[in-house]
């Protein structure tokens, strides 16, 4: 495109009749011209030929069918697309469901609907009559319940497909036991992001999967991605969720945008803030899935990195189906590696090397 543009602006026309309007075409090319060379030093910086290698290389393990997309605050810096996936491609995305339920959470708690501090039992009374009267919305969304959940993925599969409702499944939650105190052990399950998701159908008189279409997908122009569930199952908020990668990708860039998504402030800066504050310490996770050992907890995502004042520096939310996002504050980026395969560890630690080799272009502006 550069060198087109060199040919139109040197190619004027000898004559001394040239019109106005082609002297203003000539000069309206040269600038353009101008600007184009002044931004090539800007992204000749960046070279994601390791990257793209890397991916080529962990095709296989990425399970063949997988797109890569990194953005910065307003633009794409590299895409991939491997097998028959494409940034159009929908897919179930398991937990990465946690992330955008958290954001529709403080989407009520902006409004003034709910105060995270709020006890659970102050919408949902069934959690009274088992002593759990304690337990806050802000615990519901770091795990931080103390109910006993199952660690059987498998069979907390076939356990949901006996709740024809989310309100028959979180007022099952009331009789379980309580293993800690809230607020002090850590515990991954899909227990805390199910009540806070019913506690919003109350609020709201209306279901989950309508409530957030219309306050988060729709604002965020995600349209290929739906809590809805076609099998009479009961909504999943923790992790029934179907995406795409593009439509994921809009949802990372606007947390990394404070909020900000097409000049719309679908999220206050203060809730983004909420969602970067670090809610765990390594002596309070008592059990964690493989994908996320080592990381500490923020509310929805796993801490990838820490900064000062008990703030994430980068955050992640992979899915137990391999898709992988990021949003990384410090480096100004956000990027998503979608797929549709079980996470093992083997892909943690591509995606951990991912993030190194990127990180390698894009330094950190956090002192």
């Amino acid at each position: 495109m550069v060198e087109q543009l060199k040919q139109t602006a040197i190619q004027h026309p000898n004559s001394e009749t040239m019109s106005y309007k082609g002297k203003a075409i000539c000069l309206k090319s040269s600038l353009l011209l101008a600007f184009l060379l002044m931004l090539q030093p800007l992204f000749s910086q960046y070279n994601f030929s390791q990257l793209d290698q890397m991916l080529s290389n962990d095709q296989k393990a990425l399970g063949n069918n997988a797109v890569f997309l990194l953005w910065n605050k307003d633009s794409i810096l590299f895409k991939k697309q491997l097998g028959d996936f494409n940034s159009k491609t929908q897919a179930p995305i398991a937990s990465c469901s946690k992330w955008l339920t958290t954001a529709l959470v403080m989407i009520f708690a902006d409004e003034g609907k709910i105060s995270l501090e709020d006890p659970i039992v102050k919408y949902i009374p069934e959690f009274g009559k088992y002593f759990k009267n304690y337990i806050t919305i802000r615990q519901c969304l770091s795990h931080l319940t103390g109910i006993r959940s199952d660690k059987n993925i498998l069979k907390k599969i076939m356990d949901r497909k006996k709740f024809s409702s989310l309100e028959e499944e979180v007022n099952s939650f009331a009789a379980h036991d309580i293993q800690a105190n809230p607020g002090t052990e850590f515990r991954y399950s899909e227990i805390g992001l199910n009540i806070a998701g019913r506690i919003l159908e109350i609020v709201s008189k209306r279901k989950f999967d309508v409530l957030i279409k219309q306050k988060l997908f729709n604002p965020l122009t995600m349209r290929r991605t739906t809590f809805s569930s076609f099998d009479g199952s009961a909504i999943n908020p923790s992790g029934g969720a179907q995406s795409t990668p593009e439509d994921y990708m809009k949802f990372l860039v606007m947390l990394l945008n404070k909020g900000k998504y097409n000049g719309q402030q679908v999220l206050s800066e203060a809730a983004v803030e909420q969602m970067i504050q670090v809610r765990t310490t390594p002596d309070m996770i008592k059990y964690a899935p493989k994908s996320a050992q080592g990381f500490n907890y923020a509310m929805g995502s796993w801490v990838l990195e820490e900064g000062k004042n008990g703030k994430a520096n980068a955050l992640t939310c992979p899915g137990l189906f391999g898709t992988w996002p990021v949003v990384d504050f410090c480096r100004d980026y956000a990027y998503i590696i979608f797929v549709k395969n079980l996470l093992t560890e083997d892909r943690t630690e591509i995606n951990l090397e991912i993030k190194k080799t990127i990180d390698s272009q894009l330094p950190s502006t956090c002192n």
